[in-house]
């Protein structure tokens, strides 16, 4: 594959096939491993027309930054679109961006080793990501979740999932509404967003648009609220028990005892539908109890013993209730003669 791919862009560039060795002889003495150099000219041919002073120049711009030249083979390795970006054009007001952000030298490099290819980024995509993320208006948890690991990598990850729906055909500013509207969505993988987005447009058959206007479809969990109820609402509607239609809407942002109530407690099939989901109904129309039988018992309070003494107090107080009774009883009746 690496030869193919090489022989392919010596001939796109006009490059005879006997100097592709001298391009490779450039990486090998500025320290790149054989894997690292088949991993580049596997994935980026067109880095064979560089000379060996261009890739110094991305090496030193690395050096610069704080990572190793150790580490600086593992980032080549990992993102060999490096070669391909510019250091004055690309990848200095990149840092320069980085920096205006308020990050430290030591979080850019921690960033870059733990995830090269942020070196990839367009010149203010960051920055809008990371200026979101800063006016969310959410749940502190599900903030404290999102900057967990710090805002860098925060927004990184909020880009990640940008692209995500851009590729499935949101434009840019609706993505970036959905991401805003709905900030949970930051805390699924790429894989269950693209998961929720195929069960959506070729099972659901609803738009990919539709997202931007239920944006908490994807913020909600898969397999225990989305795929549970829609199984419902298509048994209801495939048996013609299913009078006005159901949309996203209703379908996600329904409460899940007011679901229940609806569309499930009045069909037994259902119940076996959705399954562990119905709550206190379990498969076979069966209420369950509340508390074990005799739980009761536990809450009752504890007798206290009671002495002679108690028993002596008691009724000396009982008697005296009786004699005050009886003398207001008699002074009401020598009023009444007067």
């Amino acid at each position: 594959m690496a030869i193919r791919n090489v022989l392919e862009a010596a001939r796109k560039f006009g490059v005879n096939p006997d100097e592709v060795f001298r391009y490779v002889s450039n990486f090998k003495g500025l320290g790149f491993s054989e894997g690292t150099i088949t991993r580049v000219l596997e994935t980026s041919p067109r880095s064979i027309i560089l000379n060996e002073a261009e890739i110094r120049n991305k090496v030193d711009f690395l050096t610069k930054i704080g990572v190793h030249r150790g580490e600086i083979d593992r980032v080549f390795c990992s993102f060999p679109g490096i070669l391909a970006s510019g250091v004055q054009n690309r990848l200095k007001p990149l840092l320069d961006e980085f920096r205006d952000l308020g990050f430290s030298p030591n979080e850019v490099r921690r960033e870059v080793l733990r995830e090269p290819k942020v070196l990839g980024l367009e010149n203010g995509e960051l920055s809008h990501c990371v200026e979101m993320l800063r006016t969310l208006k959410c749940r502190a948890a599900i903030k404290d979740q999102i900057f967990r690991n710090g805002e860098f990598r925060a927004g990184y990850e909020a880009k990640l999932r940008i692209d995500c729906l851009r590729k499935h055909g949101l434009i840019y500013r609706d993505a970036f509404t959905v991401l805003w509207k709905e900030p949970r969505v930051i805390l699924y993988e790429v894989g269950d967003i693209e998961k929720k987005i195929a069960f959506l447009v070729n099972t659901m058959k609803f738009d990919i648009r539709c997202i931007v206007e239920v944006p908490e479809y994807l913020g909600v969990n898969f397999d225990k609220q989305i795929v549970p109820r829609f199984n419902v609402i298509e048994y209801l509607r495939s048996s013609d028990g299913l009078g006005d239609e159901v949309g996203l809407r209703n379908l996600v942002k329904m409460s899940r005892l007011r679901f229940y109530n609806m569309y499930v407690k009045p069909y037994p099939e259902c119940e076996r539908i959705y399954g562990r989901f119905c709550g206190d109904v379990v498969v076979g129309n069966r209420n369950r109890n509340r508390h074990p039988v005799g739980m009761w018992k536990l809450f009752k309070p504890e007798p206290c013993p009671e002495s002679d003494d108690d028993v002596e107090n008691i009724k000396l107080y009982m008697e005296s209730l009786h004699q005050e009774n009886m003398e207001h009883c008699q002074d009401v009746k020598k009023i009444e003669k007067k």
